[in-house]
């Protein structure tokens, strides 16, 4: 049954960006009406039958929520971006840089990495620079897309610290549905200041919004914070990193896209140095200096 779940939740997150690209609607709508549908599917089982955990939020998980809730809104309006600007696989990966992110905010915060972790940080980066360089010779809009992409990865790196903070105290029913709120809140905001279009969109567009919620964020996302109960979230880090073939896979088959050779020893280089982050982060890999820099929270 885990296996399952597992491969039912990588193929959710995979098809996420796939599905976004070929939508027909703006960016920031795709990413408003992600949000807003999560937050009504998650949000409801909350209102109907636990309001008391509602009014009884704290202080510090309001304010971790909304740092979250923050981050993530603009995690979206970065990635679904970029989705449509560069290429699928490239913008998936580049946005898995979260751990690495993850990784370089502790290591601000004055937890010195293993030279281990380095290593990882150092081939990740290595394929982010062939990645960009490939793109570079494409277009330069593929390069922005490709800049979005890291951005996103930062900022859900901070959602997820943020998060982690939040959940301490809070279920995951709790937290996703005030999160995915919050965020619909600022991406709203975005789509009327920009002037987006958010209801009269073709058919196929409101299909494609329909399929990346149920996929990605009800099925992808709610899959892998299941499995965290039961596996380690190191097991369920690495089944993560599968989302960047299965997102490069997905969009050859039904976007048809081609990408230079070159660009695939990027995407490679980049899973290798992930997985080593990813696994050292698991066993220590951090060692406390004497003048921690001051930067995001980690948990």
């Amino acid at each position: 049954m885990i296996i399952l779940l597992a491969v039912v939740g990588i193929l959710g997150v995979s098809a996420s960006g796939p599905i976004m690209a070929a939508t027909a609607a703006s960016a920031l709508t795709i990413a408003f009406w992600r949000n807003a549908l999560g937050a009504l599917v998650m949000g409801t089982p909350v209102l109907i039958s636990n309001r008391a955990a509602l009014k009884n939020l704290t202080r510090t998980e309001l304010k971790y929520s909304a740092i979250a809730a923050t981050a993530l809104a603009l995690h979206f309006a970065c990635f679904v971006t970029s989705v449509k600007l560069t290429s699928v696989a490239a913008a998936t990966a580049l946005v898995c840089l979260q751990a690495a992110w993850i990784a370089l905010f502790q290591w601000f915060r004055g937890r010195r990495p293993h030279r281990t972790i380095m290593l990882g940080l150092s081939v990740a980066l290595l394929g982010v620079v062939v990645i960009t360089g490939f793109d570079m010779g494409v277009s330069p809009e593929a390069l922005l897309g490709d800049a979005l992409a890291l951005a996103g990865g930062a900022l859900a790196a901070i959602y997820t610290l943020a998060g982690s903070k939040a959940r301490k105290s809070m279920s995951t029913t709790l937290y996703s549905s005030l999160c995915y709120s919050f965020a619909s809140i600022i991406l709203l905001a975005m789509c009327l200041i920009f002037g987006q279009e958010l209801l009269n969109l073709p058919p196929q567009a409101w299909w494609g919004i329909v399929g990346v919620t149920v996929a990605a964020q009800i099925f992808g996302h709610t899959i892998f914070n299941y499995l965290l109960a039961t596996i380690s979230p190191l097991v369920v880090s690495m089944m993560i990193l599968l989302e960047i073939p299965g997102a490069a896979v997905l969009a050859a088959i039904f976007l048809g896209e081609q990408l230079p050779s070159g660009t695939y020893v990027g995407l490679a280089m980049i899973m290798a140095g992930l997985a080593v982050v990813i696994m050292h982060q698991g066993r220590g890999g951090f060692k406390a200096t004497k003048s921690p820099v001051a930067g995001p929270g980690n948990g």
